[in-house]
């Protein structure tokens, strides 16, 4: 019996050593600490619907005069927090330095209620109005923060970036332009959402080695649960928004350059700009995965390769500022 404890014991130990370095080398971050800035980051929660919904936000010290709010969405069992960390704190320190307003609310119960009609969280299975509660977010930014209604954009990773297309579709009046990062268009069959056929500044950027959104289009799963359906491809993603744009002809194909010799992945892109018309752009990071580009730091490996050849929230940023209309 003693020898069996000892075996036991031994076998746990081996485990719990597994299991230690297994989330130290696939589902950790790399650790940050948040910069230091002289804005301030407020918090608040505001009712919609019957519900209390959260939110923090970014102020930068110094804002311009037509100063522009850009709402950063989180992934599936994330909060606001969670998404302005896994930015790299990034979009505060774009929003100091060029005046804008970074909000990050937090979805129902850590989700959002995108377009995909079969998923399983109760922010799509209770159809929660989160299209109204981000109208009623910007608006009292509008009323508190003299935010331009004219220069609201949105972003987001994974289920994020689905309810980024959710606002381009829905309601291209609230949003000047969309990037969603890791999130490609549901099929038609798969589609919960009145498209409003108007066209939208539309951004997406996404990796060729995402395990959980195909870049070539086909079904999403987490862990096993496919109840999020199937994608349109990358490409096709693209081309919709061109399309709603009136671009009849490919867009421009543009090699990046390589930011870090020592990274395997690389970037594309295919622009569409034309004189008035909005852009549209597909940000291609070849070998990158279901995460959000950073110059230095991971996200857990688990999600696939993070590119280290571009800063995503700086090139969704500058994509922003060249679809935004000129101030009045």
């Amino acid at each position: 019996m003693r020898k069996f404890l000892k075996v036991l014991g031994l076998l746990v130990v081996v485990a719990v050593v597994i299991i230690a370095l297994a989330w130290w080398r696939y589902l950790r971050p790399d650790p940050m600490e948040p910069p230091v800035l002289p804005g301030t980051l407020q918090t608040g929660s505001l009712e919609h619907d019957g519900r209390d919904r959260s939110w923090l936000a970014y102020i930068p010290a110094a804002r311009t005069p037509d100063t522009a709010l850009v709402l950063v969405m989180h992934g599936s069992m994330g909060t606001g927090e969670q998404m302005r960390a896994l930015t790299r704190y990034d979009f505060d320190v774009l929003a100091e330095r060029y005046g804008f307003i970074a909000v990050y609310p937090d979805g129902y119960e850590q989700h959002w209620n995108d377009c995909r009609g079969g998923a399983d969280y109760a922010a799509n299975l209770e159809n929660i109005d989160d299209v109204g509660f981000l109208r009623a977010l910007v608006r009292r930014f509008v009323d508190e923060q003299g935010v331009d209604p004219a220069r609201i954009f949105a972003t987001g990773l994974s289920n994020g970036g689905q309810m980024a297309y959710r606002l381009g579709l829905e309601a291209p009046d609230l949003v000047a332009g969309i990037a969603a990062m890791a999130a490609s268009l549901p099929v038609p069959a798969s589609l919960d959402c009145q498209p409003s056929g108007k066209p939208v500044a539309a951004m997406v950027m996404n990796g060729t080695a995402d395990p959980v959104n195909p870049y070539e289009g086909g079904l999403v799963e987490i862990f096993g649960n496919a109840s999020r359906g199937e994608v349109q491809s990358s490409v096709a993603t693209a081309n919709y928004w061109a399309g709603l744009a009136g671009y009849t002809v490919e867009g421009v194909r543009r090699e990046w350059p390589q930011r870090d010799p020592e990274d395997d992945t690389s970037v594309r892109s295919i622009e569409w700009s034309a004189p008035g018309r909005v852009p549209v752009s597909l940000v291609t990071i070849v070998g990158g995965g279901h995460t959000v580009p950073h110059p230095v730091f991971n996200l857990p490996r688990i999600l696939g390769p993070t590119s280290h050849q571009l800063d995503g929230p700086e090139v969704i940023w500058a994509f922003f500022s060249g679809a935004a209309p000129a101030p009045q």
